[in-house]
């Protein structure tokens, strides 16, 4: 068997690798350990950056018409807004965070790859990759598949970037968290995400679909199944003091747990990396789905101009494009978690700070593009000079 190019993960990353290429004519080879797809799954938001990115190859409209738009992000304190972050005014043809389950993404980009004739091979692992010199010869499940390239969609423990031995490099420490679907008697906003900052840690709650919330929450040790109780103290911890929520059902429940780490290169040869097969950080923020969905997007395009005639170097500037980029969103999102877990003594500067950057038009406006991935604009008008 012999394909163009073989993507291993289908996940959003995967996905939407796959779909660029596809839609470009490139023969595309998707495979996926899993037998079917997850239900549930972590990431919740999908930021105007990335859907301008979706828009290009025809996966923004049908997911926006699953979704819940937000026009502003908020940065609190219990019942104090330290700092509102308006996302109705971005440059962009989508001023809103969209909120939507992982899952959903998934469904709309698999619909998008089933409508091109490309289903994903499930049940199937990639245990060999050897250089040919003008490509790879993969194993998968012990038979050979012959590909120009191959692309690591697979995720933190990526079974792609060993085999090609890439260094993933970083601290050995790592973060747990919790999260889960609920429904609760709240008074907060349905059409806003907020960050609760709170010693103990993070705590984001963000409106989905039909009246679910997603909490996500930075914690010592995560419960693998929490339940309603448990979910109940952390908002009781974290969340509105005057007026608090109230869990009245929890629909699924989860931990994480997080590393801090990067590939030394995206790419070798053949092989390329994506997604969190490249990057892994912290959840603050909401941006680790959104920066593979758009790693999946430049590494498409660029392999679709290489198998189009364009020279190979090509694949080298989406290393030189997404990799920096992948270091500066580390960056931030740890920024984020530890501006939520500084010190009793520290927290009232603190919020005096988010206060007053909250009264500057200038500086909430470059927190909006920061967050929305509009920045990554500037870096792309750099490196295409």
């Amino acid at each position: 068997m012999s394909t163009d190019v073989l993507v291993v993960g289908a996940g959003p990353t995967g996905l939407a690798t796959a779909l660029t290429l596809a839609r470009r004519g490139v023969g595309v080879t998707l495979l996926d350990k899993l037998a079917e797809p997850p239900t549930t799954s972590r990431a919740a938001v999908v930021h105007a950056y990335t859907l301008e990115v979706l828009d290009r190859i025809g996966a923004a409209a049908p997911l926006i018409a699953q979704a819940v738009r937000t026009p502003r992000f908020t940065v609190r304190d219990r019942d104090r807004v330290l700092l509102t972050v308006p996302f109705h005014e971005l440059p962009s043809r989508y001023p809103y965070a969209l909120l939507v389950s992982q899952a959903v993404t998934e469904a709309v980009l698999a619909g998008q790859l089933a409508d091109l004739g490309v289903q994903v091979r499930r049940q199937c692992r990639l245990t060999g990759l050897t250089d040919t010199g003008d490509g790879v010869l993969a194993q998968v499940d012990g038979e050979p598949l012959r590909a120009r390239f191959v692309v690591g969609a697979d995720g933190l423990h990526s079974t792609v970037r060993q085999l090609a031995g890439i260094g993933f490099t970083g601290p050995n420490d790592e973060e747990s968290f919790v999260l889960a679907d609920v429904r609760v008697r709240s008074v907060l906003p349905r059409d806003e995400a907020a960050l609760f900052l709170a010693r103990p840690g993070p705590l984001i709650w963000a409106p989905l679909p039909d009246g679910v919330v997603r909490l996500v929450a930075a914690v010592a040790d995560a419960p693998p199944a929490p339940d309603r109780a448990y979910l109940q103290a952390l908002l009781d911890e974290r969340g509105p003091a005057r007026r608090p929520d109230r869990v009245t059902e929890v629909l699924w429940g989860s931990r994480f747990r997080v590393h801090h780490r990067i590939a030394d290169t995206f790419r070798a040869g053949s092989v390329l990396l994506a997604g969190d097969a490249g990057h892994v950080h912290s959840p603050a923020g909401g941006q680790g789905m959104n920066l593979g969905i758009c790693d999946a997007v430049a590494l498409g395009t660029a392999l679709a101009d290489v198998f189009d005639g364009g020279p190979d170097t090509l694949l080298d500037d989406y290393n030189t494009r997404q990799r920096p980029m992948a270091e500066d969103v580390m960056s931030f999102a740890a920024g984020l978690t530890r501006l939520a877990t500084v010190s009793p003594a520290r927290r009232p500067a603190r919020d005096v700070l988010l206060r007053l950057i909250g009264a500057v038009p200038p500086v909430r406006r470059r927190i909006a593009l920061r967050l929305s991935g509009l920045s990554h604009r500037e870096t792309e008008a750099e490196l295409s000079r």
